[in-house]
């Protein structure tokens, strides 16, 4: 026993190389794992980094897709021009919404809801604009009744003014007829077609639009005529006696006729006035004035061409 003791005095056991080795050993795993976390650090960093920008990129395309959808709906609202387009277009924004389902369900379901709407719309219209067209061929059958009323009235109108042309007819030949036995054996008076023809020698001075005594007594006479056959003319025929002034083609510039026109039509005018004042209603009159350009003959001074011209006519 003591000898025992005595050799483990004696002996010095060294662990202090063996815990070095250890704690180097400790050491190098230690240093191993914190590289393996810095180089998993920077892989994760990496990966971060790639998924922020896999974020960011669909962030954008999200964006890009909220955008286009934004413009979609803008063209639905105008989708209720025809029924053919809005198929179309349905068409279209179905296969849209459908590669967008996975970003916006929501939105999907909402477009789903505003095309079923906007059918729905368009199918009243195509069932307004059936009646529409019913309405149409309804109205089209009243107008189609309408255009014979419109016919018989016509054939009614045109009967109704043949027999005021023929009653006019009638007294326009008495009134003419009693013209001739009143201005018979004149020259200066004379039928040409449907209107009496007076010279205006007749019945004004040269380059004058004064009646002289002679022409009023003769247009004196034309009124009591035309008064009375105009008292036997029913009141329905709009009947006119129509003065026209001719002239020669003889220039002329006074300080009362700058031209022919200016001097043919004072001459009727004055002979419409005097009309009047015996008893000739306004209402039956008329004046127009032709100046040179209606000769009956082709010289330049031909004395017939220089002439007042009454037509009874209807007005």
């Amino acid at each position: 026993m003591f000898a025992t003791h005595r050799r483990q005095k004696g002996v010095t056991l060294d662990v202090w190389p063996g815990f070095v080795d250890a704690l180097a050993t400790l050491l190098i795993v230690m240093i191993f794992a914190l590289m393996i976390f810095v180089v998993a650090q920077i892989h994760l960093s990496d990966a971060l980094q790639g998924s922020k920008r896999g974020l960011s990129s669909l962030e954008a395309k999200l964006q890009e897709i909220a955008k286009l959808f934004q413009i979609e709906q803008t063209k639905n609202a105008d989708l209720t021009a025809s029924f053919g387009q809005l198929q179309t277009l349905k068409a279209q924004m179905e296969t849209d919404l459908s590669a967008r389902a996975a970003a916006s369900d929501k939105q999907a379901l909402d477009a789903n809801s505003q095309l079923v709407t906007l059918a729905q719309q368009v199918e009243e219209l195509n069932q307004k604009l059936q009646a529409l067209n019913a309405a149409l061929q309804a109205t089209e059958g009243i107008s189609a009744q309408q255009q014979l009323t419109i016919e018989d009235l016509d054939k009614k109108l045109a009967a109704a003014l043949a027999q005021k042309v023929e009653d006019l007819e009638k007294y326009r030949s008495e009134f003419f007829g009693k013209l001739k036995e009143l201005l018979a054996n004149r020259s200066d008076v004379r039928i040409v077609g449907d209107r009496f023809v007076f010279q205006s020698e007749v019945l004004f001075p040269s380059a004058s639009a004064t009646l002289e005594k002679e022409g009023a007594k003769k247009l004196k006479q034309l009124a009591e005529t035309l008064k009375e056959i105009a008292a036997k003319m029913p009141p329905d025929l709009q009947w006119v006696l129509r003065v026209d002034g001719h002239t020669d083609n003889k220039p002329i510039h006074t300080d009362k006729f700058d031209s022919n026109w200016e001097l043919s039509s004072a001459r009727a005018i004055s002979v419409i006035k005097f009309l009047i004042k015996e008893g000739i209603p306004p209402q039956h009159l008329a004046a127009a004035g032709f100046g040179e350009f209606h000769p009956l003959e082709k010289g330049a001074e031909d004395a017939r061409n220089r002439r007042i011209e009454l037509k009874l006519d209807q007005r």
